[in-house]
């Protein structure tokens, strides 16, 4: 009978120190989940959802695509990333956040791809159209005026050519077809090729860091009173998927230090650039 006692008051104070962890569990929890400083949850732009870090402020560039890629739209914070074909992306623990941009629904827009749908997207509706000429992979151009006049493309032998076969239009559903080709047919190395390098101290949002096998898009840029640099950084990947902006493997903070790209290897979450390291590169 007194083991029996013994038990019953074990098996008591068992319980009262059970109800006591789930009174305290919600003010642990308080504390684990508070909000970081770099994030403004109910901001649903890049600009608004990411703050700068303390003494960096955002620098307003004469280029208007910055205000651009600054003004892109996120989905809700804590959203998961999908891939092309509606499935959830293996590794979720990589991202602080999603663009909310279509991916489409076929395995295309990975990695370069991404960073030329942003840039074709802000060309077109800014209807500069004569820009809009990207390379293919083998040197062949491909210019949106030949393609929203009807010319498509066909392979002749070994060669790829463009051949008048359609109607002429400008549409949207024309430009999606012509980014779809694009995508197909262009990769990092014809955007290495085609666009220029530049220094980090020309680096600024919609440029990119890119070397053999993967390009990762510069989606912000802050500044401090000294010129010091940090950066947010997107990605697509492989395979297609949409677009997330990256934790950061050297901090807490989603905004990576310029001063990165003084030493190698540079390291993202799920690439990484030996020495010498990536370089900046403009988009056109």
């Amino acid at each position: 009978m007194y083991s029996q006692r013994v038990l019953r008051i074990l098996a008591s104070c068992l319980m009262l120190l059970g109800l006591a962890c789930l009174y305290d569990a919600p003010h642990a929890n308080a504390q684990d989940t508070a909000k970081p400083s770099w994030l403004n949850p109910s901001g649903m732009t890049v600009e608004t959802r990411f703050q700068p870090p303390p003494g960096f402020t955002r620098k307003t560039y004469e280029d208007p695509y910055t205000a651009y890629m600054r003004n892109l739209p996120m989905l809700p914070d804590g959203s998961p990333v999908y891939l092309f074909n509606g499935q959830l992306k293996a590794r979720q623990d990589h991202h602080v956040g999603v663009l909310d941009i279509s991916v489409g629904d076929r395995d295309l827009q990975q990695c370069s791809d991404a960073a030329q749908r942003l840039r074709t997207d802000f060309l077109y509706q800014t209807k500069q159209f004569d820009k809009i000429n990207y390379h293919f992979v083998n040197g062949m151009s491909l210019p949106w005026t030949k393609w929203r006049d009807g010319w498509r493309v066909k392979r002749d032998g070994k060669k790829t050519v463009m051949v008048k076969s359609a109607k002429a239009s400008s549409g949207a559903e024309t430009f999606k077809s012509y980014q779809k080709m694009l995508f197909m047919y262009a990769g990092v190395i014809s955007v290495m090729k085609e666009s220029p390098k530049i220094t980090v101290a020309e680096m600024q949002p919609g440029d990119a860091i890119a070397g053999t096998g993967h390009l990762i898009i510069i989606l912000d840029v802050v500044e401090n009173e000294r010129g010091e640099k940090k950066f947010l950084l997107a990605q697509s990947y492989i395979p297609a998927q949409q677009i997330e902006v990256l934790t950061n493997p050297y901090s807490d903070s989603p905004w990576y230090d310029a001063k990165l790209f003084e030493s190698c290897p540079f390291v993202t979450p799920e690439w990484v650039y030996d020495c010498p390291g990536p370089n900046i590169y403009r988009l056109l």
